[in-house]
């Protein structure tokens, strides 16, 4: 399968470098480039990527902003966006996962790992550890404090479900979880998903952003 990529990064040295290490690979393809929030948006709607490189701090609209628009389009619940910074625990990550980020990269990461991360993505995995993005969400969600409706938005989840979204938010894996919970992998799996689905969230990153802001797991709890 070929990958489809959006470059979107204000500066043109970077969107170059990018572009140079991914030409080199045949099931990665770069479609368009973009400088800023804005014009990602609407390239992103033209194009229909499988995945973004999205720089968090762009001039106008920045990078969060453009990955809340294009989460919120209906049309566009394929994409798949990854946020790309300096330092891995940033305010600025913590609010583009809750936007609806698949995940985050450092800027200097590897040329391998940046292609092993795009073809994760577009496969509809997650890529992070559970564990980094634990510790980027409870270094940020816990200065918010819960939402007080927390109990409301999750009345629509079953206990296990609510079991389930707290393991996960705890940095488990859906085998971990598995044998936590005495459950197979897949019936994890598919509590994870039910759960996504029910509460209309886009993946496990956002889901453990929820978890922290309604309560149901607090900053330094087991």
């Amino acid at each position: 399968m070929t990958v489809r990529v959006v470059l979107a990064d204000d500066q043109t040295v970077v969107r170059a470098g990018f572009r140079a290490l991914l030409d080199l690979t045949e099931d990665l393809v770069v479609v368009a480039e973009a400088a800023d929030g804005a014009q990602a948006v609407e390239t992103v709607r033209l194009t229909r990527p499988d995945v973004v490189l999205m720089d968090i701090r762009m001039p106008g609209v920045d990078g969060i902003e453009a990955t809340r628009r294009i989460a919120a389009d209906p049309g566009l619940d394929a994409v798949r966006v990854l946020v790309l910074t300096t330092y891995q625990l940033d305010a600025y990550v913590f609010e583009a996962l809750r936007h609806g980020a698949a995940g985050f990269l450092l800027k200097d990461i590897e040329p391998d790992d940046l292609r092993t991360a795009i073809r994760m993505v577009a496969a509809g995995q997650s890529l992070l550890a559970p564990a980094v993005t634990r510790s980027v969400v409870e270094e940020f969600a816990c200065l918010k404090g819960p939402e007080a409706a927390g109990a409301e938005r999750l009345a629509v989840l079953t206990e296990r479900e609510r079991e389930v979204m707290a393991l996960v938010a705890a940095g488990l894996s859906n085998e971990e979880i598995g044998r936590e919970l005495l459950m197979s992998p897949l019936t994890a799996k598919t509590h994870v998903s039910r759960s996504m689905i029910k509460l209309g969230v886009r993946d496990r990153a956002q889901l453990v952003v929820l978890a922290y802001e309604t309560g149901l797991v607090r900053a330094g709890e087991a």
